[in-house]
């Protein structure tokens, strides 16, 4: 092959990858949406949980927090805000959010899910 072929193989290879790119990340970018929590990477799971005890510190309601949790899979719900403790008090979270933390894990310790007494 001479060398001019080879230019010309390049140069095609090169604005194929131009064009796909510009149309991957400009014209058509994939936009996640309804993303579940159990797939976030370990920061935004640790913003959903805390979300989660600043609502617990809103309704006392260990049961909807424990709903809310539940989201993330097979873990219990302390098994998932002690992670996230661990991730909040490694990653320099503020005392105010270790706290909430702190009382949603207490919570979700001592919560004993209701059965379905009914036949």
């Amino acid at each position: 092959m001479t060398s001019s072929k080879w230019i010309t193989i390049l140069v095609t290879a090169l604005v194929g990858i131009a064009l796909g790119l510009a149309y991957g990340w400009v014209i058509a970018p994939v936009q996640y949406t309804d993303v579940p929590p159990n797939i976030l990477r370990e920061d935004y799971r640790a913003d959903y949980v805390l979300m989660v005890a600043e609502a617990y510190q809103n309704e006392q309601s260990p049961e909807i927090a424990a709903r809310r949790l539940a989201i993330f899979g097979s873990e219990t719900p302390a098994q998932i805000v002690t992670l996230t403790l661990d991730y909040a008090t490694n990653n320099n979270f503020t005392q105010n959010e270790i706290l909430l933390l702190q009382g949603l894990l207490t919570a979700m310790q001592t919560y004993q899910p209701q059965g379905n007494d009914t036949p």
